[in-house]
């Protein structure tokens, strides 16, 4: 039996990835403030086991539940998916402290705090793998988010930590940096008129949004020792080449076919 951990599987890229992982074989817990019962279903559809593990990643003694319920249930766990996450757009001169802690709670404490709870239990299986949902703006600047971008930096340099760490005894560590993404984050950006589909598609070489499949199954093979095994410590950057890009605009639209 293998067994993967997906937080923030309710929706978007976390429920895209627990039923990809279904379907590889995992057994899931599902992570959520919300129920995330349209996730179960699908992952059962597939004809695993699945639990949820409600509650917030930011809080220490919510972690420390899960864990104990993961190994009181399936007695191992062998991937964890550091999904859940929220958004903060502003002006960096805006940010209240209030706001600027809330990102980093749920971004970057969040994360570490399962890594260190699930962590420990890898470390004594001799296996297993991490896989932090970091972003773009983990390896870039971009306005008006000064928390969320810092939170994600703060995510990428984590998972670097733990794969110098750890991977000597058996546990890889590796983080996925989306680019946008379809999602419902995405539609109540767009709702309060902070971006258009253009403004991506535009920046975009592929011209197109990310789906959340595209970020599930580049999860999907960071958690596969069979595929990824000797991948550790690695940025995995899944943005149409977003990130690659030094174009402006004019020289990039004319290089489409």
């Amino acid at each position: 039996m293998k067994v993967a951990l997906v937080t923030g599987a309710a929706q978007g890229i976390g429920q895209r990835t627990a039923e990809v992982l279904a379907q590889r074989g995992f057994s899931l817990v599902l992570n959520d403030l919300r129920s995330p019962a349209e996730t179960a279903v699908k992952v059962r559809g597939h004809g695993v086991d699945a639990i949820e593990a409600l509650g917030s990643v930011a809080d220490e003694a919510v972690v420390a539940h899960m864990s104990e319920a993961v190994m009181k249930h399936y007695g191992r766990i062998d991937v964890l998916v550091n999904n859940a996450g929220v958004s903060s757009i502003a002006p960096a001169e805006e940010i209240s402290v209030a706001e600027w802690r809330r990102v980093m709670d749920i971004n970057l404490l969040g994360p570490f705090l399962l890594c260190r709870a699930f962590g420990r239990i890898m470390l004594k299986q001799g296996s297993g793998s991490i896989i932090n949902v970091a972003s773009v703006a983990g390896l870039l600047g971009v306005a008006d988010r000064a928390a969320y971008n810092a939170s994600k930096h703060g995510l990428v340099g984590l998972t670097r930590t733990l794969a110098a760490e750890w991977g000597g005894r058996g546990v890889r560590c590796n983080a996925v940096c989306p680019g946008w993404v379809k999602t419902p984050m995405d539609d109540s950006a767009q709702n309060a008129g902070l971006y258009a589909d253009d403004d991506i598609t535009g920046r975009v070489p592929m011209a197109r949004f990310a789906t959340p499949d595209d970020i599930a199954q580049a999860v999907a093979f960071l958690a596969d020792p069979a595929q990824s095994g000797f991948v550790n410590g690695h940025t995995l950057s899944v943005d149409g080449g977003w990130a690659a890009d030094g174009s402006w605009e004019s020289l990039r639209l004319r290089h489409r076919g």
